[in-house]
């Protein structure tokens, strides 16, 4: 079987992580499946989707690894198209990237003890996300 779901919500942007371990979960629950994988999967070139230990210390220093690594305030191509001063929005989520495949065993996630999922709002200003889950597993 395989059945597509959505999960919906707000950001406020610029570096924000969000838990959807428990939204993932009740994707799995509604669909029936006992066992499988779930695939996640963000429609939209400035967020992504990783796993992390949802912790406030770690929620705190992956903003800083980003901005390490990518800097909000250096020069980006990007920007001069479209304006929108989000070049580095775009270069983040593309490493991180847009997807995450976690199985499942009796409908519940295999995860580790400390592991959660999590979406990645790495664009300049707040949005309305809506993120496919499929669940494939009978």
């Amino acid at each position: 079987m395989i059945v597509l779901d959505y999960i919906e919500f707000e950001t406020k942007g610029k570096n924000e992580v969000i838990d959807i371990t428990d939204d993932v979960r009740q994707v799995v629950m509604r669909s029936g499946a006992d066992n499988g994988s779930v695939l996640v999967f963000v429609p939209g070139a400035t967020g992504a989707l990783s796993t992390i230990e949802y912790e406030p210390g770690l929620v705190k220093d992956w903003p800083q690894l980003m901005e390490k690594l990518i800097p909000s305030r250096e020069y980006y191509y990007h920007n001069e198209t479209w304006h929108d001063g989000n070049g580095h929005s775009h270069l983040r989520a593309t490493l991180v990237g847009p997807s995450l495949t976690v199985p499942f065993e009796n409908q519940r996630l295999i995860l580790g003890t400390w592991q959660q999922i999590v979406f990645l709002e790495f664009d300049n200003k707040p949005h309305h996300r809506r993120i496919a889950a499929q669940v494939m597993g009978e």
